[in-house]
């Protein structure tokens, strides 16, 4: 009988997220033709744009994956952080040939990309990437750990220094605004220290003082 030999994609595919990762959209040995969507938003109030950076490998830090493309999307209705939804597609034909779409859903505002992932790989390249993967895989989830913790706890800062600026004098007095200004400062020396534990429970705990102040 004839065998039919399917094609599949060697190395995963993804974008660039904050904290310089890697967010595996299509995942290697997923066979071809294949289409993968996945919704991100933006991390800023008002913003109007965002790049894409389009990444190819196994690794959980941009550093250690290979770069395929940037593209930008503009025309993003300015919102607050989160607000804005952006759709992101992988699309890899039977050739191997990949369209990466950025659509924001209530413009229906689109930015695209067409790369060949395989372009200047070789075998031997991939094998590589796969094996530094497996190698690399305790200290790649702790630096992901870190920079995930560290995304959140910046998230935090930016959220409670504006909310401060808009209503802090009004709503907290002398000694509560001085304790939350203590809390951003001890939160923002725990982000630059390299433990993820210590950013959380620092974040944790400036949270639940924000609490009242919110409430």
């Amino acid at each position: 009988d004839d065998i039919l030999l399917l094609d599949v994609i060697p190395l995963s595919l993804g974008i660039e997220t904050m904290g310089g990762l890697m967010e595996k959209i299509i995942p290697r040995n997923t066979t071809i033709p294949v289409a993968r969507a996945q919704q991100f938003t933006t991390y800023k109030d008002g913003q109007t744009a965002m790049s894409l950076h389009v990444l190819q490998g196994e690794r959980e830090l941009v550093s250690d994956c290979r770069s395929l493309a940037m593209f930008e999307l503009k025309g993003i209705p300015p919102m607050v952080a989160g607000a804005a939804v952006i759709e992101v597609t992988f699309q890899v034909d039977a050739d191997g040939l990949m369209e990466v779409q950025a659509k924001e859903l209530s413009t229906g505002t689109v930015s695209s990309v067409v790369i060949k992932p395989s372009y200047g790989l070789e075998d031997k390249d991939i094998e590589k990437m796969i094996m530094d993967s497996y190698s690399s895989a305790a200290s790649d989830k702790e630096a992901r750990a870190l920079q995930e913790s560290r995304v959140e706890a910046e998230r935090i800062v930016e959220a409670l220094v504006s909310a401060l600026v808009v209503d802090g004098k009004s709503l907290l007095n002398d000694a509560e605004y001085a304790d939350l200004e203590e809390g951003i400062l001890q939160l923002q020396k725990t982000i630059e220290g390299g433990d993820s534990d210590a950013i959380h429970e620092a974040s944790e705990a400036l949270n639940e003082a924000t609490l009242e102040f919110a409430g």
